[in-house]
């Protein structure tokens, strides 16, 4: 994969007349610190020709042997959260040289930094943005940050229409460019293990109900709680797989236990594991809710994309930008988060049927591979990375 993107930059290259220079990639979101912002910027960064990426990004437990097998430089920082500080500027200051391209990676609020890494020798500044940055276009003070981090940017990336709709408040029309994530389709595919998974858990020959996702309020796993009487009604034998960890484990936990085992929460699985994880599932569920008053809202969800590339119909909230990462009644289905009713009937509708279950999982699989894959998603990084607009103010 990584090869046929090489190729796909060095023909741009040579049709362009361009130089793949330096790229460094700041970013507070970074492997082996699970995530999906943190999966993102890997993959762009991967994909890159070897030794063009230097990325500067805080530590995390197990750093050193996930960098150790990188085909790119990383830099840590001594802490765990890097914030638009004078140190953390002068840190990144020196990763600089002439005609470096900054890529945040994630706009806000390291965009900050932006000016002081300009005046260091940066010749462009490419920010990614995912699904807060449109919540800051809502906020009185926020939304004046973003609009300083956007004037100072060449490029800003948006996933799709909900994100790109909140950030042409506060950022140039010109400047926005859309961006998403993609899916490893030889990692997430059927047959990737789940077998295994189901005879581990106890879960062999039970219709299965999987969630991947952080243990947070907003993915909507207390919901899906909420909802599995109903779902046992029905479908007695039913069985709700939470992948993940997080700080609502312990009151999802305490939730789940008059459930008498139909309710199975992992706790955070290795990376490498969650392929095998997502095919233990006949169905995926995220039904993940706006909160605070639309300040906590999803993005996209590369859940569901990864569930797709596995052959899953997927249920999924109607929360910013998740519906954008499902064709309703094509690949999957859109329920309102906050309704367990609402929940419970898709899910029902997809384990009473298993036939045409498979049948929606099987089209989300051909949509992955038709329109998300990475090497498409790198190609069009490669294009960004090589696009002499300047939009700065």
């Amino acid at each position: 994969m990584a090869r046929t993107v090489t190729q796909t930059v060095a023909r741009t290259v040579a049709r362009t007349g361009a130089h793949v220079g330096r790229t460094l990639i700041v970013t507070n979101d970074f492997p082996p610190r699970p995530g999906g912002i943190q999966s993102f910027v890997h993959a762009l960064a991967v994909r890159r020709p070897p030794g063009s990426v230097v990325v500067y990004a805080p530590r995390w437990p197990g750093d050193g042997e996930f960098d150790a097998c990188q085909p790119y430089e990383v830099v840590r920082h001594p802490g765990k959260l890097m914030l638009p500080t004078r140190d953390v500027a002068r840190r990144a200051a020196r990763l600089v040289e002439p005609g470096t391209t900054v890529v945040f990676g994630a706009a806000a609020p390291l965009g900050l930094l932006a000016p002081t890494l300009r005046a260091a020798g940066a010749e462009r500044v490419i920010m990614l943005t995912h699904g807060h940055e449109a919540s800051w276009a809502r906020l009185p003070i926020a939304r004046d940050l973003l609009r300083r981090i956007g004037e100072h940017a060449d490029i800003v990336t948006y996933l799709g229409p909900y994100t790109h709709a909140h950030l042409t408040t506060q950022i140039p029309e010109d400047k926005l460019v859309r961006l998403a994530p993609g899916v490893d389709t030889a990692l997430f595919r059927p047959g990737a293990g789940g077998d295994q998974v189901r005879a581990a858990l106890g879960l062999t020959g039970r219709p299965v109900v999987v969630c991947v996702s952080r243990l947070v309020s907003r993915k909507g796993q207390d919901m899906l709680i909420k909802a599995w009487p109903l779902v046992l009604g029905r479908v007695p034998d039913a069985a709700l797989l939470l992948v993940g960890g997080g700080p609502a484990r312990k009151s999802l936990e305490r939730a789940a236990a008059e459930y008498h085992g139909s309710v199975v929460i992992t706790g955070a699985v290795p990376w490498s594991a969650l392929p095998a994880h997502y095919d233990a599932g006949d169905v995926f569920a995220m039904p993940c809710r706006t909160r605070l008053a639309g300040i906590d809202v999803e993005g996209l969800g590369i859940v569901y994309l990864e569930a797709s590339a596995t052959g899953l119909p997927v249920v999924a909230g109607s929360s910013g930008g998740a519906p954008d990462a499902v064709r309703h009644g094509d690949t999957g289905l859109v329920v309102d988060g906050g309704d367990e009713r609402d929940i419970a009937a898709a899910l029902l509708t997809l384990l009473q049927d298993p036939a045409a279950a498979r049948a929606m999982g099987a089209r989300g699989r051909d949509w992955i591979e038709r329109e998300w894959t990475w090497n498409q998603v790198a190609a069009r990084f490669a294009t960004l990375l090589l696009d002499r607009r300047s939009g700065v103010a």
